[in-house]
């Protein structure tokens, strides 16, 4: 895909977060959208994956740190072909396979359970060391939330992946400053978090979240190093590109009324209509 379409593609998966969320009436729409952009590249251009073929032992492995955005994984997912995008509206209702967490036994095209912070970055780790004890050249993709890395057990697995050379892991953080209690810096600091992950013995690429070419850029340059795990510390802005839900702790994880949905995609269709224009 080319940066224009990913970009249109992106507007459909955020079409799709609040689509899911307002039907459920609850769920986590702020860090979904700013997280949208890395999924959709993600998805649509970097991993080995195929929606006809969800389990196929070469796959890439993703696994979502931080569940609650399962929206935004969801929505992914549906867009990509592995499952009816009509089903985002059953998100959280009784009987409905899309929960409001991962769940790898009933969802197509996930590839771990998740949803108890700081856990999902160890089962990344797990499949990385696997894939380097089996001789399999699949890649592991990890995303966790910048709240989320104030988790004691995110730097065991760091200590650990580093200490491995895992080559084969990308751990991507997405750095939009803001958690269900407040701002991050002001609940509990994780900066600087580039440092951090350096000190653990990680390659460390600092880039905007919300920007398709430094995002490329890094997953290309992610590709291209050999003998430690890369970092990812991406800047996005929560609830982007909805006018009322960005950088707006209240939307961590809230679901709008009708009149609010209104808004929102309409939000969005205005986003969608000035990348037709490009």
């Amino acid at each position: 895909m080319n940066k224009l379409e990913l970009m249109k593609t992106a507007n459909e998966v955020r079409k799709g977060i609040i689509t899911a969320v307002h039907s459920a009436k609850s769920g986590h729409p702020g860090g979904s959208l700013s997280a949208a952009d890395i999924y959709t590249y993600l998805y649509f251009e970097e991993m080995n994956i195929d929606p006809k073929d969800p389990k196929k032992p070469d796959r890439d492995r993703f696994v979502l740190s931080k569940g609650h955005t399962a929206p935004g994984y969801y929505s992914t997912l549906a867009n990509r072909g592995f499952f009816p995008v009509e089903d985002l509206t059953t998100l959280r209702k009784v009987g409905s396979y899309l929960q409001g967490h991962p769940d790898m036994k009933h969802i197509p095209g996930v590839d771990m359970s998740s949803g108890s912070l700081g856990q999902g970055i160890s089962a990344a780790v797990g499949m990385a060391i696997s894939a380097k004890l089996s001789g399999d050249d699949y890649r592991v993709y990890t995303l966790l939330g910048d709240g989320e890395i104030q988790e004691g057990q995110v730097w065991e697995a760091a200590m650990l992946a580093g200490f491995r050379k895992l080559d084969n892991l990308v751990v991507i953080v997405d750095n939009n400053n803001l958690q269900i209690d407040g701002p991050i810096d002001e609940v509990n600091s994780p900066y600087p978090i580039d440092k951090k992950f350096e000190a653990f013995n990680f390659h460390v690429i600092n880039i905007n979240g919300n920007d398709f070419d430094e995002i490329d850029a890094a997953f290309k340059e992610a590709r291209a190093t050999k003998g430690m795990p890369t970092a990812i510390i991406a800047k996005t802005i929560k609830g982007k590109d909805v006018s009322f839900m960005e950088n707006q702790v209240s939307w961590h994880g809230a679901a709008p009324n009708d009149e609010q949905y209104e808004i929102a995609m309409a939000d969005l269709e205005k986003v969608g209509e000035a990348l037709c224009q490009k």
